[in-house]
Order: C-alpha cells, then sequence, then structure tokens
C-alpha cells in the first residue's frame, strides 16, 4: 500500500451499533475513520424497531472502544443488568457514540458504489496498491465520491427483509398484497398500528425470535380490552420439535429463552394456532379484502386480515459488485465465517467468536461485519460484532497479533440443531446426538402445541 493510500480514511457504511464501534476502534489505534449513514440520525435501522426490547443487557450492548470514547463526556452508562429497547439503545448510546464523532459521521449518505480506483473487478494489475473509491449519493440526490484505504461495510440487513415465499422467491400475490402484508414485528402500542391488528386474524410466518415477538404482543392485544377476537396463526416451514421455542431456561441470555417460552405460551393459551410444514406459495386475495395463503402441497389456509412475515433478512451486495468478494453460496456469508455460522450444521450455540481471519475477502481490506456479516444467517449478537471490529481495526494498525487474539466467549442458546435439520425427522434425531427430539406436527384445530423436549442437556 503507497504512502498516499495509508494516508487516507478507513471508511465505514453504516452508523449502527458495528459501524460505530468500528470507528471508536480505529481511532483508538490512531487510524482515522469516516462513517457514511444514509440515514438522518445514528442508528437509523434501529430506532425502526425502537418498540421491541433486546434480549441483550445493557452490559452486552456497549462496546469497550466505545466506552473509553464516551467516558470524558460525561456520559453514563446505562445499568448493565437492565434490557433496553431499540429505541433506548438509539438515543442513550448510539446517538451519543455518533456525536463525539462529530465530523466523521457524515448523515444522509447512502453508499451506491465501492470499487478499486481505476481498476474494476476483472483487472488484477497493481490492484492491491489502489485505494477504494466510494461512491455515494445525499438525500437531495447529488453524487459524491471518495478515497480509502480499506473499507468496512456494517450497513445491516435491515432493509432487505426476507419474502413469504418458500422459495426465497415472493410468493405469487405477495407484491399485490403489499396494503395486508408486514416484515417487521408491528408496534401495537402504536395507536394506528393497534387498530390494524385488535380483533382481526393474523398470520405470523417466521420462526425466530421476531416471530416470538409478534406472537407475545399479538397474545398480550388479545387480553386486553381492545382487542376481543385477536388471533393469530403461527406458520412455520418446519415442524415442531425441541428447538421450535428456543433454548427456554436453558439459554444462557434469560430474556432471549422467555421469547421463545412467550411464543410458546400464545399457542397454549389458545391465541395461537400453530401450522407446520408449510411452505407459501401463493397470496391470494378474496372479494371482502381478506388473505388466504396457499402452500407448495396445495393446502389452503383460512382467510386472515392481516400477515406479519418475519423469515429474515438477507445481505444487499449490489453496490459491492466491483468487489472481489469470497461469500459462501448458501448464506452469502464470508467463506470462512459460514461454517460456524450456518443454520444447517451448527448446534447447541457453537458459534465461535471470530475476527479479521474468518471475515477476509479475495479483496485486500474489504470487510463486511456486523449483522451483513452473517448473509443470510441468524442469531447475531452485537458483542460478537464488537469483536468483528475489535479485531479488524488492529489488523488494520498493523497489530496482528491482537488481531488473531480472542477476546470475547459467547453465550450458547441452548438450542440443538439448526433450522434446515428440521425439515425432517431423520436429520433431526442424527443432528441432535438424542437431546433433541424428532419434529411433531400441528395444525388448526388440532388443540395446543404439545410442550417441547428438553433442549438443554448438548
Amino acid at each position: 500500500m503507497s504512502e498516499i493510500t495509508t494516508e487516507l480514511p478507513v471508511v465505514v457504511i453504516g452508523a449502527g451499533p458495528a459501524g460505530l464501534a468500528a470507528a471508536a476502534h480505529l481511532l483508538d489505534r490512531g487510524l482515522e475513520p469516516l462513517v457514511l449513514e444514509a440515514g438522518p440520525l445514528a442508528g437509523a435501522a434501529v430506532r425502526e424497531w425502537a418498540h421491541v426490547r433486546l434480549f441483550s443487557r445493557w452490559g452486552e450492548l456497549v462496546d469497550p472502544a466505545a466506552e473509553k470514547l464516551l467516558a470524558p463526556t460525561g456520559w453514563t452508562k446505562p445499568a448493565e443488568g437492565t434490557y433496553p429497547s431499540g429505541g433506548d439503545w438509539a438515543e442513550r448510546y448510539l446517538q451519543p457514540l455518533a456525536d463525539v464523532l462529530g465530523e466523521q459521521v457524515r448523515y444522509g449518505a447512502r453508499v451506491t458504489g465501492v470499487s478499486r480506483t481505476g481498476r474494476d473487478r476483472i483487472v488484477d494489475a497493481d490492484r492491491d496498491s489502489q485505494p477504494f473509491v466510494v461512491h455515494y449519493e445525499n438525500a437531495d440526490g447529488h453524487e459524491h465520491r471518495l478515497f480509502a484505504r480499506a473499507v468496512i461495510d456494517a450497513s445491516g440487513t435491515w432493509s432487505t427483509p426476507s419474502p413469504a415465499g418458500g422459495s426465497g422467491l415472493a410468493a405469487l400475490g405477495e407484491k399485490a398484497a403489499a396494503d395486508h402484508i408486514t416484515y417487521r414485528v408491528p408496534d401495537l402500542k402504536d395507536p394506528a398500528v393497534r387498530v390494524r391488528y385488535a380483533g382481526k386474524r393474523t398470520a405470523v410466518i417466521g420462526s425466530g425470535a421476531s416471530a416470538f415477538t409478534a406472537l407475545a404482543h399479538l397474545a398480550d392485544l388479545a387480553k386486553s380490552a381492545d382487542g376481543q377476537g385477536t388471533h393469530a396463526t403461527w406458520i412455520l416451514r418446519r415442524g415442531i420439535s425441541g428447538s421450535t421455542f428456543g433454548g427456554g431456561e436453558a439459554d444462557q441470555l434469560p430474556a432471549r429463552g422467555a421469547l421463545g417460552l412467550a411464543a410458546k405460551a400464545a399457542v397454549d393459551g389458545g391465541h395461537a394456532d400453530a401450522v407446520t410444514g408449510f411452505r407459501t406459495d401463493t397470496v391470494e386475495r378474496t372479494e371482502d379484502g381478506h388473505v388466504i395463503l396457499i402452500g407448495e402441497d396445495g393446502r389452503r389456509l383460512d382467510p386472515v386480515d392481516e400477515v406479519v412475515v418475519l423469515t429474515g433478512f438477507r445481505p444487499d451486495l449490489s453496490f459491492l459488485g466491483e468487489l472481489r468478494l469470497g461469500l459462501d453460496e448458501r448464506l452469502q456469508a464470508p467463506v470462512e465465517l459460514a461454517p460456524l455460522i450456518d443454520p444447517n450444521q451448527h448446534s447447541c450455540g457453537t458459534v465461535y467468536p471470530h475476527g479479521v481471519g474468518e471475515l477476509s475477502h479475495p479483496e485486500k481490506d474489504v470487510y463486511l461485519v456486523g449483522m451483513k456479516s452473517y448473509g443470510r444467517a441468524p442469531t447475531f449478537l452485537a458483542m460478537t460484532g464488537y469483536e468483528q471490529v475489535r479485531s479488524i481495526a488492529a489488523h488494520l494498525a498493523g497489530d496482528h497479533e491482537a488481531a488473531e487474539r480472542v477476546e470475547l466467549t459467547l453465550p450458547e442458546t441452548g438450542v440443538c440443531g439448526g433450522a434446515g435439520l428440521f425439515d425432517e425427522p431423520a436429520a433431526a434425531e442424527e443432528a441432535g446426538g438424542g437431546c433433541c427430539a424428532a419434529p411433531a406436527t400441528l395444525t388448526i384445530g388440532a388443540g395446543p402445541a404439545p410442550a417441547p423436549a428438553s433442549a438443554g442437556g448438548c
């Protein structure tokens, strides 16, 4: 890398938790960060789920380098054992951190392309010695470009939710029914949103923490004075098994385990029915304004008023097309990281801390971090992102020993097996090593879900 290149900033894409932590670690290492944020404030994506409470405590949500940067300002760290909402996280930590960074954060700057200066992805000659060129647009549409010694993409996956369709594509009719579909957990404390779901039948598609949260919120609405008649249909692409409701009391993050127990309580309490082994093929509108979901196997579910699709997220790689990324063909995560987070393979919380070694690409000095590094894989934790950017900053500063050192122990989920393995009972038995039951099935009208088998023995 030339002397001119080393004098350039490290461009960080996204002023969310991982992006701002990256900037703090870079500053701590004597490197200059420049954070480009598409939104008008720090944590723009986090603010869109401000009503959702995290299952990590404050003690697990504040990066050490960021705390060090905030300390001289008189900032007070919230009580470590308490659980913030997304809004709390943004207002009490992310925005103060961005404010400390000052002009090193540019808002309303949406990155539209990243490449090597004078080199498209085809050209080999003298590639690694060329600085990166980053194109971005302001909110008013004006185009800009700047140059960087390295690029850390912490833009997340929030803007690209996965569709309802079981094949990874939007189901037939899904776009036409957009006015009855949301891809976020509804904020039922907002009166305008609450009236949309109160007394209505809602289909919730998904099997992760977001789906658990939506089911619990809808159950609470059903028990309230203005929510009589509220009912959920919980749609799972697999069967009911020991892992369906998460790790429960075996989860080392108690609030995460409680989410699954709340979802189970919604089913057991009659506020939700579960439909298993259902992969949505078609979304059909009825003449009276209802929605009918039709499965790949031809099953037609009872009409619902609203559909909440919580099937995960996927990374937007469109603006990285001129870079040489090494991504796993299934997860769209870095090839060295993918085996550690693949939900088809790993079990019992075996997602190991990782850093620059697992996050490197054929294109030198470009990194995907935070949620984006996981591609389509679930179960990302903020502390994982903080460890990622600590390692990368150390590497860019030339401290390779620190970059390779692991400084984090992750809590286990208490769940055996991955989402993909439980599509088939035989696969579940093989993967579980005896600690997870084969999936039971449940259909509408068949009564409450059976209690899941213990998944805490692995």
